[in-house]
């Protein structure tokens, strides 16, 4: 159970900040330098040089978003206009991509960071590059909402690239992709000139996931964990009924693969977050058919569970094994009770996980105020872990930041060094970014700047 450091402030931790940039602006270098992108995507590291596989483009946003990242926290003008020219350059296919689930982490981390950037005066402001990020965001959000399976109860979810059948648990945090069309003024269009409506596709999206993904230990899963997540719920295509919970990169449907787990607690308390800053006028033209009060109760309840079963399920350090039912942690012991050991004989660590999962609980702990302290904390708890060693990467020859992150389990695709008996020491495209993300926001707190949010693009 994660140790909860009650009297740890944003602005302790400034001084582990100000070195975490410094290295983090090197390996965005390395890897600008010596990735060859003819490959595709940089996805994970091995023997600390990125390479790539994948099942889908999903992780080049990360790549140039962190690029952008690093400018908005240390004002670096050249990674800046790395990142804007590798938007122009690369980004275009990611905006009109059909086949994947992903918009969100791909185009709002670029787009999305861009149009932010010149919101807040951080980058000069010029009437056609606005224009150019604002297209981009609203094709963005209609082309990743079309993916959609229609549920018998006049919902709905955005099916990953499995197919119609398969939602994951994953694609909370990409709906920002819709939202953020949404209030661009945009709208989809369907065969006969019909509308879609992004903001109730969007919160259609996270109400499946809130039912069918997250468990409550009640009803329909009165056998199973307040908090637990499944990574895939499964679908019948002939009448639309929810069949059961799988799992592609974890260990089974009735474990909990941390990263997924962080997905949703993020991504829940991300869009509480939005929906604060929305009144009733606005959420009622966006679809005057929810009950918006009974959304927040319903987006209240999925985050504080997967917060709680993340802190709850978590060494004390904060960083989680890459799934809760993994069957090595037997010969673990009590794993529980010490902090997180990325270099035992059995489990590996996913640090990932933990970047995108503190942010949440930061998030969800601000949302909540005075009840939500235990979460604020938590996050910070898990920040000052990750900004040290063994997570933080010191070595000036490996291209990777957060060490110790897991891509794909079951399917054996991680580096295991030599004289190990499982992979570690490795980092994630998605990780290295999250973490960037996850440092840019407490250090935008510590230092009473302006709050950072994803839809703050749309000033």
């Amino acid at each position: 159970m994660t140790h909860i450091d009650d009297t740890l402030k944003p602005a302790d931790l400034l001084a582990d900040l100000e070195r975490f940039w410094q290295l983090s602006g090197e390996k965005i270098r390395l890897i600008r330098d010596h990735y060859d992108h003819a490959k595709g995507s940089p996805v994970f590291t091995a023997a600390g040089r990125y390479t790539t596989r994948g099942w889908t483009e999903w992780t080049q946003g990360f790549e140039f978003g962190s690029a952008i990242l690093q400018f908005d926290a240390t004002g670096d003008e050249e990674l800046l206009e790395y990142g804007r020219q590798m938007t122009v350059e690369k980004m275009a296919p990611h905006v009109s991509h059909f086949g994947v689930h992903d918009h969100g982490f791909n185009n709002v981390s670029t787009y999305g960071n861009l149009l932010r950037l010149m919101h807040e005066g951080r980058v000069p402001y010029q009437a056609w590059e606005r224009h150019f990020y604002e297209l981009a965001l609203k094709v963005s959000g209609a082309v990743q909402a079309y993916r959609w399976t229609s549920l018998p109860d006049d919902g709905g979810f955005i099916y990953s690239f499995n197919g119609p059948h398969s939602l994951f648990v994953d694609t909370i945090r990409s709906c920002r992709a819709l939202v953020v069309s949404w209030m661009l003024g945009h709208q989809a269009m369907a065969e006969g000139d019909k509308e879609i409506c992004l903001l109730e596709r969007a919160i259609q999206h996270g109400l499946a996931t809130a039912k069918y993904s997250v468990f409550y230990g009640e009803g329909r899963d009165r056998y199973d964990l307040w908090g637990r997540t499944a990574h895939e719920s499964v679908f019948n295509r002939n009448d639309g009924a929810f069949r059961c919970p799988n799992s592609q990169q974890g260990y089974t449907g009735f474990t909990t693969w941390t990263r997924g787990l962080a997905w949703a607690m993020c991504g829940f308390a991300e869009e509480l977050e939005f929906l604060d800053q929305l009144d009733t006028a606005a959420l009622e033209r966006g679809s005057s058919r929810l009950d918006w009060d009974d959304v927040k109760r319903t987006f209240v309840r999925a985050a504080r569970a997967t917060c709680d079963f993340y802190l709850d399920h978590t060494p004390t350090d904060g960083v989680p094994y890459w799934d809760t039912g993994a069957p090595g942690l037997v010969h673990l012991g009590d794993y529980l009770t010490r902090p997180s050991d990325p270099y035992n004989d059995h489990e590996p660590i996913d640090s990932s996980a933990a970047a995108i999962g503190a942010q949440g609980l930061l998030r969800l702990g601000r949302y909540l105020g005075a009840e939500g302290t235990r979460y604020w904390q938590a996050g910070l708890t898990v920040l000052r872990t990750l900004l040290k060693e063994p997570y933080l990467s010191t070595d000036s020859d490996h291209q990777g930041l957060l060490l110790h992150s897991i891509y794909h389990e079951p399917n054996g695709w991680d580096h295991v060094p030599e004289g190990s008996k499982i992979a570690n020491g490795e980092s994630s495209m998605w990780g290295d970014y999250h973490l960037r993300e996850l440092a840019l926001y407490v250090q935008r707190v510590a230092q009473d700047k302006p709050y950072y949010r994803y839809f703050d693009c749309m000033r």
